[in-house]
């Protein structure tokens, strides 16, 4: 992983999490790699369904004095009331999530009106030649580990209504990284 965030990431991390404000959640928090790059007066709630990954983000929240709620549960069912978070995170996690539409469904369903989602993954390529090669990882990669390499969040995000605010891509069109209001009505 630490290679692929050298080579391929760049500051996405940083340049999704240093938007965020208020109550916050993160889904698929992983082994808390963003826990560094996000503001002091946050309030972070994170989920993740690997119960290993998951202990491995609360000791690095430990040694970083990251104060953030950390809990074991599925993408797909989030365990919250609707409405209740200001900005919702998501890094590099949509692409290995199962029904990525369910997730969607269900970061917009948390999120408070005029609330903020912020998205970032590796997707489709801009480039042909490159969608040719993520097909091909495609057929072993999503039977064997679950993995999509050609989905693309930003269009079923625009879809529900959401303005995007900010938006990068980058490494051959392949990495994407965006902040979208969720619409107030």
């Amino acid at each position: 992983m630490a290679f692929a965030e050298r080579r391929f990431f760049g500051d996405t991390r940083e340049w999704l999490c240093r938007q965020a404000a208020g109550e916050v959640l993160e889904v698929a928090i992983g082994t808390g790699l963003n826990l560094a790059h996000y503001p002091d007066d946050v309030r972070l709630t994170g989920v993740e369904w690997s119960e290993a990954m998951l202990a491995v983000a609360r000791s690095r929240a430990h040694s970083l004095g990251v104060p953030a709620d950390l809990r074991q549960a599925d993408a797909q069912a989030l365990p919250y009331p609707g409405a209740c978070f200001d900005t919702v995170v998501c890094t590099f996690a949509l692409c290995a999530i199962p029904d990525e539409s369910r997730a969607l469904a269900e970061m917009n369903r948390v999120l408070r009106p005029g609330g903020l989602l912020l998205l970032a993954d590796h997707v489709a390529s801009s480039s042909w030649p490159v969608r040719v090669l993520q097909a091909a990882a495609d057929l072993v990669s999503v039977p064997l580990q679950g993995e999509h390499f050609r989905r693309r969040p930003l269009p079923r995000v625009t879809a529900m209504g959401y303005v995007v605010e900010r938006h990068d891509r980058f490494k051959l069109g392949v990495i994407e990284r965006f902040a979208a209001r969720r619409p107030t009505t």
